[in-house]
């Protein structure tokens, strides 16, 4: 699987143009504004735009989806149905984040732990990481050891558990009990900031670093 990081709104949160290398059939993980920049940039990589996947329902991550989806034609994944008052309160999260007004919308498909997403030749596998939000879900590739982890995990810190219907002790099972065992060599690009490995984390981060959970 490749993928580019696209920075988008104010927010700067990681859209990624992810693809099959061999039939450069595309989706975009959590488009949340700026669509004119990501599909500019499927442009010049000569991509065919075929899904778009959402993580979950928070306004920086699917503000630009349903634009995208009725611009290009295609299907909107994800996130799991407990996320979907998130999705159904997009106007109200518009106001509250000073975000443009964002009509609420339904996905093609809700996604289940354990749900696999096709991309050309390559795989998805699709885990529910409740926490952050109760429908957050987490796109991980085996072939290239690559997850998009949305706001569960960052590079040293973790996601906000302030938000209604948000659990911390949740995210951090999610974190340990999902995340972990997909393996340590494992990189992931979180929804906002850099990219870092499980294995750094896990030493390291000073929520969930191993030697403070035991």
């Amino acid at each position: 699987m490749k993928y580019q990081i696209i920075p988008v709104t104010p927010f700067q949160q990681n859209c990624s143009v992810i693809w099959c290398k061999d039939t450069l059939q595309a989706a975009i993980v959590d488009p949340g504004g700026d669509i004119d920049r990501i599909t500019t940039e499927v442009e010049k990589l000569g991509l065919t735009l075929v899904k778009i996947l959402l993580t979950h329902g928070h306004i920086d991550h699917v503000g630009g989806a349903q634009a995208l989806a009725e611009q290009q034609n295609i299907p909107i994944v994800g996130p799991h149905i407990d996320d979907s008052f998130w999705l159904e309160n997009l106007p109200g999260q518009s106001k509250n984040f000073g975000f443009p007004e964002v009509g609420a919308f339904t996905p093609n498909q809700y996604l289940n732990d354990g749900d696999t997403v096709e991309l050309g030749n390559q795989k998805l596998q699709v885990v529910h990481c409740p926490g952050h939000t109760p429908g957050h879900v987490v796109f991980y590739s085996a072939s290239s050891k690559t997850a998009w982890v949305g706001d569960v995990l960052f590079r040293s810190s973790i996601g906000r558990t302030d938000f209604p219907q948000s659990n911390h002790q949740d995210l951090i099972n999610s974190i340990t009990k999902k995340l972990w065992p997909l393996g340590n060599e494992t990189q992931f690009i979180p929804g906002h900031g850099p990219m870092s490995t499980f294995s750094e984390e896990r030493q390291h981060n000073p929520f969930v670093a191993d030697q403070l959970l035991g």
